[in-house]
């Protein structure tokens, strides 16, 4: 049985992805440092692991396997993720795969770069939008139905 895995931290489409996995009965980890109320539902865990950078991210490479859907932005926990065999979508609806995955975090490594060969250049990302929001449900709708088949 698949296993949806929220990195919840920061996450904008947390709610859109328990009504996905709920409505096929699969199970849910949301998993943060803390300061997210818990949900109390059967079918979701709230893992709540210790202040500190990537614990989180640890804690969810540390149980994903084949067939499981992660739901985070963060590139290098998604490479994890899909090292383990998991399918990973970002909260925009996109999915990154094994052929996806080194120019995400080329991607990743040039833009950290660019902000600390200029400190003062101002953030060049989109707001998050509804149509991001209905994206990513489709894509994670498609996900959970393609694991749960296989």
């Amino acid at each position: 049985m698949p296993a949806l895995y929220i990195d919840a931290d920061a996450c904008p489409v947390r709610s859109e992805a328990m009504t996905v996995a709920l409505r096929h009965k699969v199970p849910v980890f949301i998993v943060s440092n803390g300061g997210i109320r818990p949900v109390e539902h059967p079918l979701v865990t709230n893992i709540y692991v210790d202040q500190g950078a990537d614990e989180a991210d640890k804690w969810i490479a540390d149980q994903t396997g084949p067939g499981d859907v992660v739901v985070t932005s963060d590139i290098p926990l998604a490479a994890r993720c899909i090292d383990s065999g998991a399918t990973v979508v970002k909260p925009d609806g996109t999915t990154l795969t094994a052929a996806s995955i080194g120019n995400a975090l080329a991607m990743r490594d040039l833009a950290a770069d660019l902000r600390a060969a200029d400190p003062f250049r101002a953030g060049s990302g989109k707001a998050f939008s509804a149509r991001d929001k209905a994206n990513f449900s489709q894509t994670l709708e498609r996900l959970i139905v393609a694991a749960l088949r296989n």
